[in-house]
Protein backbone atom coordinates (compact mmCIF):
# COMPACT_ATOMS: atom_id res chain seq x y z
CA UNK A 1 0.00 0.00 0.00
CA UNK A 2 2.83 2.39 0.83
CA UNK A 3 4.32 1.91 -2.65
CA UNK A 4 1.02 2.69 -4.37
CA UNK A 5 0.36 5.76 -2.20
CA UNK A 6 3.77 7.26 -3.03
CA UNK A 7 3.61 6.45 -6.74
CA UNK A 8 3.52 9.35 -9.21
CA UNK A 9 3.24 9.73 -12.96
CA UNK A 10 6.83 10.88 -13.37
CA UNK A 11 8.04 7.32 -12.96
CA UNK A 12 5.17 5.66 -14.82
CA UNK A 13 4.93 8.05 -17.75
CA UNK A 14 8.22 9.64 -18.79
CA UNK A 15 8.01 13.05 -20.43
CA UNK A 16 9.04 12.98 -24.08
CA UNK A 17 10.42 16.11 -25.63
CA UNK A 18 9.89 16.72 -29.34
CA UNK A 19 11.43 19.21 -31.70
CA UNK A 20 9.10 21.28 -33.87
CA UNK A 21 9.30 18.88 -36.84
CA UNK A 22 8.37 15.91 -34.65
CA UNK A 23 5.54 17.90 -33.06
CA UNK A 24 4.14 18.90 -36.46
CA UNK A 25 4.32 15.30 -37.66
CA UNK A 26 2.58 14.08 -34.50
CA UNK A 27 -0.17 16.70 -34.72
CA UNK A 28 -0.69 16.06 -38.44
CA UNK A 29 -1.08 12.32 -37.87
CA UNK A 30 -3.48 13.00 -35.01
CA UNK A 31 -5.62 15.37 -37.13
CA UNK A 32 -5.72 12.91 -40.05
CA UNK A 33 -6.81 10.13 -37.68
CA UNK A 34 -9.48 12.36 -36.11
CA UNK A 35 -10.88 13.34 -39.51
CA UNK A 36 -11.00 9.72 -40.67
CA UNK A 37 -12.61 8.61 -37.38
CA UNK A 38 -15.32 11.25 -37.73
CA UNK A 39 -15.80 10.36 -41.40
CA UNK A 40 -16.25 6.64 -40.71
CA UNK A 41 -18.63 7.48 -37.86
CA UNK A 42 -20.62 9.72 -40.18
CA UNK A 43 -20.77 7.17 -43.02
CA UNK A 44 -21.94 4.43 -40.65
CA UNK A 45 -24.99 6.50 -39.62
CA UNK A 46 -28.17 7.57 -41.37
CA UNK A 47 -26.75 11.02 -42.19
CA UNK A 48 -30.04 12.67 -41.34
CA UNK A 49 -30.02 12.87 -37.56
CA UNK A 50 -29.07 15.77 -35.32
CA UNK A 51 -25.84 14.05 -34.25
CA UNK A 52 -24.93 13.43 -37.90
CA UNK A 53 -25.20 17.16 -38.61
CA UNK A 54 -22.96 17.88 -35.60
CA UNK A 55 -20.39 15.33 -36.84
CA UNK A 56 -20.52 16.83 -40.35
CA UNK A 57 -19.99 20.35 -39.00
CA UNK A 58 -17.06 19.13 -36.94
CA UNK A 59 -15.50 17.48 -40.04
CA UNK A 60 -15.87 20.75 -41.95
CA UNK A 61 -14.05 22.60 -39.16
CA UNK A 62 -10.88 20.67 -40.07
CA UNK A 63 -10.69 22.54 -43.39
CA UNK A 64 -9.72 26.13 -44.19
CA UNK A 65 -12.89 26.59 -46.23
CA UNK A 66 -16.34 25.56 -45.08
CA UNK A 67 -16.90 23.69 -48.33
CA UNK A 68 -18.79 20.41 -48.54
CA UNK A 69 -16.89 19.60 -51.76
CA UNK A 70 -13.83 18.90 -49.60
CA UNK A 71 -15.70 16.20 -47.66
CA UNK A 72 -17.68 14.54 -50.46
CA UNK A 73 -14.70 12.69 -51.99
CA UNK A 74 -13.62 11.39 -48.57
CA UNK A 75 -17.09 10.14 -47.70
CA UNK A 76 -17.63 8.64 -51.17
CA UNK A 77 -14.28 6.83 -50.95
CA UNK A 78 -15.07 5.38 -47.52
CA UNK A 79 -18.56 4.38 -48.68
CA UNK A 80 -17.20 2.59 -51.74
CA UNK A 81 -15.18 0.26 -49.50
CA UNK A 82 -17.76 0.10 -46.70
CA UNK A 83 -15.09 1.18 -44.22
CA UNK A 84 -15.97 0.85 -40.55
CA UNK A 85 -12.61 1.96 -39.10
CA UNK A 86 -9.38 3.44 -40.44
CA UNK A 87 -5.88 3.49 -39.00
CA UNK A 88 -3.23 6.02 -40.03
CA UNK A 89 0.44 5.02 -40.12
CA UNK A 90 3.82 5.89 -41.65
CA UNK A 91 3.43 9.63 -41.99
CA UNK A 92 5.97 11.77 -43.82
CA UNK A 93 5.63 15.56 -43.59
CA UNK A 94 7.38 17.82 -46.09
CA UNK A 95 7.46 21.44 -47.21
CA UNK A 96 7.49 22.72 -50.79
CA UNK A 97 8.46 26.30 -51.58
CA UNK A 98 6.54 27.78 -54.48
CA UNK A 99 7.55 31.37 -55.09
CA UNK A 100 7.05 33.18 -51.79
CA UNK A 101 4.69 30.53 -50.42
CA UNK A 102 5.59 27.53 -48.34
CA UNK A 103 3.23 24.60 -48.86
CA UNK A 104 2.97 21.85 -46.22
CA UNK A 105 2.17 18.31 -47.31
CA UNK A 106 1.72 15.00 -45.54
CA UNK A 107 2.09 11.62 -47.19
CA UNK A 108 0.71 8.76 -45.12
CA UNK A 109 -0.58 5.22 -45.20
CA UNK A 110 -4.09 4.37 -44.10
CA UNK A 111 -5.51 0.92 -43.45
CA UNK A 112 -9.25 0.36 -43.84
CA UNK A 113 -11.16 -2.25 -41.86
CA UNK A 114 -14.71 -3.57 -42.28
CA UNK A 115 -17.36 -4.16 -39.61
CA UNK A 116 -15.65 -7.45 -38.63
CA UNK A 117 -12.26 -5.68 -38.25
CA UNK A 118 -11.00 -7.48 -41.35
CA UNK A 119 -8.41 -5.55 -43.36
CA UNK A 120 -9.94 -4.14 -46.54
CA UNK A 121 -6.74 -2.61 -47.84
CA UNK A 122 -3.78 -0.34 -47.22
CA UNK A 123 -3.56 2.87 -49.23
CA UNK A 124 -1.05 5.67 -49.66
CA UNK A 125 -2.68 9.09 -49.31
CA UNK A 126 -1.71 12.74 -49.41
CA UNK A 127 -2.99 15.83 -47.66
CA UNK A 128 -2.07 19.49 -47.77
CA UNK A 129 -2.38 21.48 -44.57
CA UNK A 130 -1.61 24.86 -43.07
CA UNK A 131 -0.85 26.08 -39.59
CA UNK A 132 -2.52 29.45 -39.00
CA UNK A 133 -1.18 31.63 -36.19
CA UNK A 134 -3.62 31.81 -33.29
CA UNK A 135 -1.75 33.50 -30.45
CA UNK A 136 -3.16 33.19 -26.96
CA UNK A 137 -1.75 35.67 -24.45
CA UNK A 138 1.29 36.38 -26.64
CA UNK A 139 2.26 32.72 -26.94
CA UNK A 140 3.10 31.21 -30.30
CA UNK A 141 0.16 28.95 -30.96
CA UNK A 142 -1.28 27.68 -34.21
CA UNK A 143 -4.50 26.19 -35.49
CA UNK A 144 -4.27 23.24 -37.86
CA UNK A 145 -6.39 23.12 -41.04
CA UNK A 146 -6.45 20.90 -44.09
CA UNK A 147 -6.31 22.73 -47.40
CA UNK A 148 -6.85 19.57 -49.40
CA UNK A 149 -7.33 15.95 -48.45
CA UNK A 150 -6.50 13.78 -51.45
CA UNK A 151 -8.19 10.42 -51.39
CA UNK A 152 -7.68 8.92 -54.85
CA UNK A 153 -10.38 6.76 -56.32
CA UNK A 154 -9.95 2.99 -55.91
CA UNK A 155 -8.83 2.60 -59.54
CA UNK A 156 -6.00 5.11 -58.95
CA UNK A 157 -4.54 3.30 -55.96
CA UNK A 158 -3.15 -0.16 -55.55
CA UNK A 159 -4.08 -1.70 -52.26
CA UNK A 160 -2.13 -4.25 -50.34
CA UNK A 161 -4.58 -6.81 -49.06
CA UNK A 162 -8.15 -7.53 -50.04
CA UNK A 163 -9.87 -5.07 -52.36
CA UNK A 164 -13.42 -4.93 -53.56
Amino acid sequence: MEKIRNNNNKVSYPVTKMDSAQAISFITKQKIQELLDLSTLYTSGNRDTEIDSVIYAQMQSYFTENDSNKLKPILKHLDSFKVKTAKVGNIFVQKHIKGKDTLDFAKFDVEYFDEKDKLIGKFEKNAQYILKPAPVKFKKEFKFYFVDFDLPSPKDSTAVGVTK
